[in-house]
């Protein structure tokens, strides 16, 4: 690393890599550095030996922390380092540099239209906040990123530490757009694992007894799964259907209702009909599984209906919509009806298809929905 003594006119005159990053040290000021980054970004960084291993840490952006307010971070952090202290966990920076405030806004700015905000928010509050949460987001690096996802996958979730991999990679992307950071730590990270596809078909067997399961289980899990066999819906769309979402002999979900955004109406088989016929009204209720708010104890209930069933391999709710859709196929339902009826906007109906083909299948869904309806009454009837 090159040593200059800087004044105001070398930071503001500094000419940036042709590619990567260079650090400049500050001539007197041992550990503070001008990082010059390709692109143009200016960074204050302070190299510091604490317990033997050499540390950095930002100290702020140029020109929003000019030379003679670098140097004044450089001597508080210097005194803190010659106390043993870690200056990274000091109030050194602004709140605003750390990683929990830039996650919030990213939450704000970037995720506030996406369903799975809320999920998304949950998992890195629990797993990775407990850790970065006071630390200025451009001392996290690739190694810190692993410590992270190690965690996770040490309690045996692959999955889990997957997903919490993509969302760190988006929020350090959104950071890097934002000119926040230089460069994503997670860029060319191996994601941990692999994860396994389910494929899991209840047989007729299977759908029988988990029919019987959800029967002795009674209200309201036990009526929300049967409807989730006969609609091939997801878990959500059911558990949180509306009274007022209920036409005639099919359900109307708006767009907000809906993974994809888009509407989606769901024909109601008799035997469906029949279901919804026998819940109970309550007075001041909106939901059919729920007065105030649609259940939310789907982990236990499954659980119930499992002990009931005892059903091996063990299954799923999201197994139920699969065997829908493998029913249908086995009644000889083509597989653009089958999408519709699952409410798929991919596979066949992508691209310049879904583009140009407005067909909203309402005949054949009925029919399909029907067909299959009378299948299932035959076999638990």
């Amino acid at each position: 690393m090159a040593r200059v003594a800087l004044t105001d006119i070398t930071v503001k005159r500094m000419k940036t890599p042709a590619k990567g990053q260079r650090d400049i040290i500050d001539k007197g000021y041992t550990g503070l550095a001008l990082r010059v980054s390709y692109g143009g970004g200016k960074s204050w960084i302070f190299f510091f030996r604490l317990s033997g291993r050499l540390h950095r840490m930002t100290l702020g952006k140029y020109p929003a922390m000019s030379l003679r307010e670098a140097r004044d971070a450089w001597r508080v952090a210097r005194e803190l380092v010659a106390e043993g202290k870690d200056p990274r966990r000091s109030s050194l920076r602004a709140d605003a540099n750390s990683f929990e405030a830039v996650f919030r806004d990213w939450l704000k700015r970037d995720q506030a239209g996406y369903k799975s905000m809320p999920m998304v928010r949950q998992r890195i509050e629990k797993d990775v906040l407990p850790y970065w949460g006071d630390r200025t987001i451009t001392d996290i690096v690739r190694r810190d990123v692993l410590e992270v996802i190690d965690r996770v996958l040490d309690r045996g979730t692959i999955i889990l530490a997957r997903r919490l991999q993509s969302h760190l990679h988006r929020l350090f992307r959104w950071a890097v757009s934002r000119d926040i950071i230089d460069r994503n730590p997670v860029s060319d990270l191996p994601k941990p694992g692999s994860e396994r596809h389910r494929d899991r078909v209840l047989t007729d067997a299977e759908l029988v007894t988990v029919w019987r399961a959800a029967e002795a289980e009674g209200f309201p899990y036990g009526p929300a799964v049967q409807l989730l066999v006969l609609s091939g819906a997801r878990r959500e769309e059911i558990t949180k259907l509306k009274w007022s979402e209920i036409h005639g002999d099919e359900i109307v979900l708006e767009g907000a209702r809906t993974k994809t955004g888009t509407p989606h109406h769901i024909p109601l088989s008799p035997l469906a009909l029949k279901i919804i016929s026998k819940l109970p009204r309550f007075m001041s209720g909106e939901y059919l599984f729920g007065a105030e708010k649609p259940p939310a104890g789907w982990s236990q209930a499954r659980n119930r209906i499992d002990r009931i069933a005892k059903i091996e391999p063990r299954w799923t709710i999201h197994d139920l919509r699969r065997t829908f859709a493998t029913g249908l196929q086995r009644l000889g339902t083509p597989l653009q009806v089958t999408e519709a009826c699952l409410g798929h906007t991919s596979g066949s109906r992508a691209g310049i298809i879904g583009v140009y083909q407005r067909h909203d299948y309402a005949p054949e869904k009925r029919q399909a929905v029907e067909a299959w309806g009378g299948r299932v009454a035959a076999l638990v009837e």
